[in-house]
């Protein structure tokens, strides 16, 4: 154990960090320093496959509409910086289409629903230290929105752990590189600590509809809330079928001793369990991340357990110097959102449509989200075309050219291809892209040279095709 003057917990009381995120770190700490198991084996979880089906809620009348967003909160989890894509800004500001960005896209949604039901619908953005400035200062240029100050809700930062002696990590190069986010998980005690969940509820706020800044097809939904509201349910996931783009996704399960829904991530998972955790059709429905609570029932169930949630514990090791493979190995703890279906007895998990998970996690996400296999709603929500049958094309591009968002922006500044009608598309090699080319079925495209190629437009079926 650590001494007094490198405890990770004493170092976050310097920090003046509030005391919800250090009792939850709190936590968090003790379970690895006691050496315990935070894996989710395979044996110890069953298969989930009937559920509720969103086309089988009821349609709500537009004063039922009303007046529940009068008692909601539009939460969106903004602390990506999108490292993975080789970005250095906040990746809510990659652009979406041409001139318009995530932020764009969710502040134009706000707009429709207080302009068309509710003028006082509430809005939070959870941003993180990194993510903060940057998107304050981006979404001044909508005065309408009011104060950028007002609508955040920041999220906690703890201390990176030497993998060796489990004493925070003291990193002279790098203040900064010595703390990580605590993941979205942080959101309960975030809200706790800051003193927002006393104000919601005050103000009469009941309901919170928690989704990512990079899922834009994760919009409000009338018949969501509505259904939320009269089942009397604490916690609702939204979970859709997996498909192959999707086998690696935290997935809804049961546990065997509790018969309670959990989440398993990755993470969570033991090695000789990849390939099971990795089976679509035995788990076959994953968490999109659209997350509905009684904030109420969230209050009440964090004070009786002294102010935290028991969280299942992501221990991510990596480096302190994320880009130095080299640097002191390091143990990130994480909590993630949907954990929480299993700490409320009255927990659920609905079944609902593709066009309600449109994330951005790789280039390639970005790739197929700015083609015309999605289309932008008047309500502005991000939905894949009906010919896809909610299945998105399955995108491969060669990490060399293609990892990060510049590199991708370079490959398509003549225009992003038609994928409407792509099953799988895989780029090996550096490819140019234009607006004129049409992929179809599945198609390979090869450049084994170093050197960018143009791939001439026309239209590509179910072929493979060699740039000379």
């Amino acid at each position: 154990m650590p001494s007094e003057f490198d405890c990770p917990i004493e170092k976050m009381r310097l920090a003046d960090l509030n005391q919800a995120s250090i009792s939850a770190f709190q936590r968090a700490y003790e379970q690895l320093s006691n050496g315990e198991d935070l894996k989710i084996s395979e044996e110890s979880i069953e298969p989930v496959y009937d559920l509720t089906d969103y086309e089988d809620l009821p349609d709500c009348k537009t004063e039922d509409i009303i007046n529940s967003l009068r008692e909601t909160v539009i939460i969106k989890l903004n602390g990506g910086m999108g490292t993975g894509m080789g970005l250095e800004k906040v990746k809510s500001l990659l652009p979406v289409r041409k001139g318009i960005n995530f932020l764009d896209v969710i502040v134009k949604q706000l707009f429709h629903l207080r302009s068309s039901y509710c003028e006082d619908l509430r809005f939070l953005l959870m941003n993180s230290f990194s993510t903060s400035d940057d998107t304050k200062s981006y979404l001044s240029r909508y005065p309408d929105l009011g104060n950028p100050e007002s609508i955040e809700l920041m999220q906690n930062r703890v201390p990176k752990i030497s993998a060796d002696s489990l004493a925070a990590v003291n990193f002279p190069d790098s203040s900064k590189l010595e703390w990580c986010p605590p993941g979205h998980g942080d959101i309960y005690s975030s809200l706790l600590g800051t003193g927002l969940l006393d104000k919601l509820l005050n103000e009469g706020v009941k309901f919170a509809f928690i989704s990512n800044s990079d899922n834009l097809g994760a919009t409000l939904d009338f018949n969501i809330l509505n259904s939320f509201k009269e089942g009397g349910a604490s916690f609702l996931m939204e979970v859709t079928q997996r498909t192959e783009a999707d086998k690696k996704g935290g997935h809804l399960a049961r546990g065997k001793d509790t018969g309670s829904f959990i989440l398993r991530e990755i993470a969570q998972c033991e090695d000789e369990d990849t390939v099971a955790f990795e089976d679509i059709h035995k788990h076959c429905y994953f968490n999109t991340n659209n997350i509905w609570i009684r904030l109420d029932a969230l209050k009440e169930h964090m004070m009786n357990l002294g102010g935290v949630l028991e969280l299942p514990i992501i221990r991510n090791r990596k480096t302190v110097d994320p880009t130095d493979s080299n640097s002191l190995p390091v143990y990130q703890l994480e909590v993630a959102m949907g954990a929480a279906i299993q700490c409320f007895k009255s927990s659920v998990a609905l079944n609902v449509p593709r066009s309600r998970f449109a994330p951005v996690k790789t280039s390639e996400d970005l790739f197929a989200l700015q083609s015309d296999a999605y289309s932008m709603t008047e309500d502005f929500q991000m939905q894949l075309m009906p010919e896809r049958g909610g299945v998105p094309p399955i995108i491969s591009l060669d990490n060399s050219f293609y990892a990060s968002a510049d590199q991708l922006n370079l490959a398509t500044q003549f225009g992003v291809p038609s994928l409407l009608n792509c099953k799988k598309l895989q780029i090996e090699g550096p490819v140019a892209f234009n607006e004129r080319t049409i992929f179809q079925g599945s198609v390979v495209v090869r450049n084994s040279s170093k050197r960018i190629k143009d791939l001439p437009a026309g239209k590509y079926n179910d072929e493979i095709i060699e740039l000379n």
